[in-house]
């Protein structure tokens, strides 16, 4: 292991126009690389900060730095969980080290973590948080996908729905609060929705106010998003949540959310994969989990104005799993 070393730096991917949900608007992502080399192979990782958790590309940076020693000398997945808290860091330098494994050993990760051989899965697609009239004119224009996901802010988000749904009338939605619901009647508004062919509501309420929901009787059933990061939050979602969004940023990677998807089965609740704005570096680990979840929402890098070499192949409403020469 003398020879091994890891890199980071910072990447700035530029976005297909302001994406804009209830917190901002944002017009660039900047992204984190971790790359581990050995034996003249390089495992790579991407990951996006959390900023409504503190995090910034910047202190992702840093935090990854602080590690070079140990993984330098050997340190594994395993030994990662415990150098560095749940994050963006961890998620980065523990996608790097699934990838320097495959390369390693010419086992694919979907081999090791004992999937079946993936084919494409369905993810949906995010409509940026707009007037109405603007939402449902990009309804329109992705009218023939699936599943649309469309972001929410608290205010005016009936008109916002019906105006989806009249730009998309065959799609499937999903609606992300981003937590704008804590002062409106959400049983009374969950209920609204129903016409509209919506089938979750993401993290109607912030984060720390789940008891908000312990006796609110909704048709549509409720997914945790801000609410849950990883193994330590999952218990405060318990009777309030029925599905959990698994993002490897927030939960800190892979092997993190392998165990997570474990207790949330265990626990009852159904799985939704998400992402942070990500090239398709950041989408190949988390494929592997939204194989294995109800929803997937792995359309970051449709969400920017380029991505990388050897993308991740998005074909109608289906994502299909990332090639070797990208990663895993």
């Amino acid at each position: 292991m003398a020879d091994r070393t890891l890199s980071a730096r910072i990447e700035r991917f530029e976005t297909a126009g302001a994406f804009n949900i209830a917190r901002g608007a944002k017009t660039h992502v900047d992204v984190v690389v971790a790359e581990i080399s050995n034996d003249n192979m390089t495992g790579r990782g991407e990951a996006t900060a959390i900023y409504y958790l503190g995090e910034s590309a910047q202190s992702v940076l840093a935090s990854i730095n602080s590690v070079a020693g140990p993984v330098s000398a050997g340190a594994g997945r395993h030994d990662l969980q415990h150098l560095l808290p749940p994050g963006a860091a961890r998620n980065a330098v523990d996608a790097a080290l699934w990838d320097l494994q495959a390369k390693q050993t010419g086992v694919a990760v979907w081999q090791r973590i004992g999937l079946s051989r993936p084919g494409p899965i369905l993810t949906a697609y995010t409509l940026s948080l707009d007037e109405p009239g603007i939402m449902e004119a990009e309804a329109r224009k992705v009218a023939g996908r699936a599943l649309l996901k469309l972001k929410l802010s608290g205010d005016g988000d009936m008109e916002r729905v019906a105006a989806v749904h009249r730009g998309a009338p065959g799609a499937r939605l999903i609606v992300d609060a981003n937590e704008s619901w804590g002062n409106i009647d959400i049983e009374r508004s969950a209920a609204a929705l129903v016409p509209f062919k919506v089938e979750l509501i993401e993290q109607p309420v912030p984060a720390g106010s789940e008891h908000l929901l312990e006796h609110v009787r909704s048709p549509i059933p409720f997914c945790a998003d801000e609410s849950l990061h990883g193994m330590d939050t999952l218990d405060r979602c318990l009777g309030r949540y029925q599905l959990i969004n698994i993002k490897l940023d927030k939960c800190g990677g892979l092997t993190e959310a392998l165990r997570l998807i474990e207790a949330a089965r265990a626990a009852g609740l159904g799985i939704m994969t998400g992402c942070m704005l990500s090239t398709s570096l950041g989408i190949a680990p988390a494929f592997f989990i939204g194989a294995q979840s109800q929803y997937a929402d792995l359309d970051g890098p449709l969400l920017l104005a380029r991505d990388r070499e050897n993308p991740m192949r998005f074909e109608g409403s289906d994502v299909h799993p990332p090639e070797p020469a990208l990663w895993g």
